[in-house]
């Protein structure tokens, strides 16, 4: 299929760790590189957002028949489990059958190092790669920035090295190279909920659990040993925010207050609020995503976002998909496949940088209000009796691989339809009823 050629990665991510497997499927020589130490020998805990692998990241592990060995270490949640203050709501996800699946972020990595490693590519860690010569795809590594240097050549370099990539800061130095990153006035904090005396989970294991509070929100994923990996999101400054909770009475008082039913599931709360840092969400944007045929970025190194669709991973994921399949419609012609693939997936990643960014809102805000969780039940409904006129947007996004832009069109459209149903005389008692039903179909007649 291709000419095998000799290919660094630098990154040994997710997304960094699929594309070495890829690569060896094509026959390449790979290397992989990575400043940190082997995260399979380390303790990895504290600023973790677990992973909710959706359609599209399973597509491209089951592309490379590493699917189902990491569906072992997956739980799937096929339901929201919304925690408000004085009661808790469910939300399913989509059709019966439907779920995402919680995996921890450690230990999904380390088992993607050891496919990747399987599949024969080479890792080396603790190597800090301080520069790129694009043109012809040498990578400069040393102690120091400013130290001595090891000159590595290559004949392809793949930047897989995260939102803050070395790769992609020597590509910014470029001309007519656009670059820009936005961080939100807001960080997270990981939290822990430990399993119970027999390893069982304390709140039920196959949903996502939120505690929407419209400013911050609480949200807790589960973990194959009983445990749940909770993540709070807050304002760094101002009311309700981590510039408030200084001491440990604050943190209880405020959890007290405003997460009532989650104090006497995570025990360790004051202790893991200080010892776990705050950490920041950014999201960054670029382009180009190449240089001829000789560098590309993939993942977060060229568009990382906010988590709050669940999709940063599957994102980088679909990267690889995509790569993989214009390599095998062209070949060697790497100039060719690197075009193509920036000009297919940078539409896609803004689509879904922006539709992630709203997700914050509906699950920090709309998922407490009775109007939303309504307006969900009537596209629901509607959904499973015309099931080829109606996808509703989260289910286009998270149970589907068709791209994102077209997921964020069609969703803006049905959401129009659906606002002007909501103000529908007595919607709350005739929303399954046929005249609403042929209302539905009417506005999507006349698109």
């Amino acid at each position: 299929m291709q000419t095998p050629l000799k290919i660094a990665v630098v990154g040994s991510g997710l997304v960094g760790s699929l594309l070495a497997i890829y690569l060896k499927k094509a026959g390449h020589e790979v290397h992989v590189y990575d400043r940190s130490p082997d995260i399979r020998k380390i303790t990895f805990s504290g600023r973790s957002i677990n992973l909710a692998m959706s359609d599209r990241g399973w597509k491209a592990l089951d592309g490379v028949g590493v699917g189902d060995a990491v569906r072992e270490i997956a739980i799937p949640m096929d339901k929201r489990a919304i925690h408000l203050v004085d009661k808790l709501n469910y939300q399913q996800y989509g059709k019966d059958g439907e779920s995402i699946y919680s995996i921890s972020r450690g230990t999904l990595n380390r088992k993607m190092i050891d496919l990747a490693e399987a599949a024969g590519a080479e890792f080396y860690f603790e190597q800090k790669i301080w520069d790129v010569t694009l043109s012809d795809a040498t990578l400069h590594i040393g102690e120091t920035e400013r130290g001595e240097w090891e000159d590595k050549k290559y004949d392809l370099v793949f930047g897989a090295d995260g939102a803050f990539s070395r790769v992609r800061h020597r590509m910014q130095r470029q001309s007519m190279f656009n670059y820009s990153q936005e961080f939100l006035n807001m960080g997270y904090k990981e939290l822990h909920i430990p399993a119970n005396p027999d390893g069982s989970h304390k709140l039920d294991k196959h949903s996502f659990h939120i505690w929407p509070r419209g400013e911050y929100m609480l949200i807790a994923l589960p973990n194959l040993d009983g445990s749940f990996t909770c993540t709070l999101f807050m304002p760094f400054e101002g009311e309700n925010s981590f510039a408030e909770l200084t001491n440990q009475e604050s943190v209880t008082d405020f959890f007290e207050k405003n997460f009532p039913d989650s104090i006497e599931v995570i025990p360790m709360l004051t202790e893991d609020f200080f010892k776990n840092p705050t950490s920041t969400l950014v999201t960054m944007k670029c382009f180009p995503w190449t240089f001829k045929d000789k560098v590309a970025l993939v993942g977060d190194a060229c568009h990382a976002i906010v988590p709050f669709y669940g999709q940063g991973m599957n994102a980088g994921f679909e990267d690889i998909t995509v790569l993989y399949q214009l390599i095998e419609k062209y070949g060697d012609d790497w100039q060719t496949v690197f075009s193509e693939y920036e000009k297919e997936r940078k539409p896609n990643a803004d689509a879904i940088a922006e539709l992630s960014y709203r997700n914050f809102m509906e699950m920090s805000t709309k998922t407490a209000d009775e109007k939303f969780l309504l307006q969900k039940r009537i596209e629901k409904h509607f959904s499973e009796k015309y099931p080829e006129k109606w996808i509703p947007l989260y289910s286009r996004v998270t149970f589907s691989d068709r791209p994102y832009t077209e997921a964020l069109a069609i969703g803006d459209f049905q959401n129009e339809i659906m606002q002007k149903i909501l103000q529908l005389e007595n919607i709350e008692q005739i929303w399954d009823s046929e005249w609403v039903e042929q209302k539905i179909l009417a506005a999507l007649e006349q698109a």
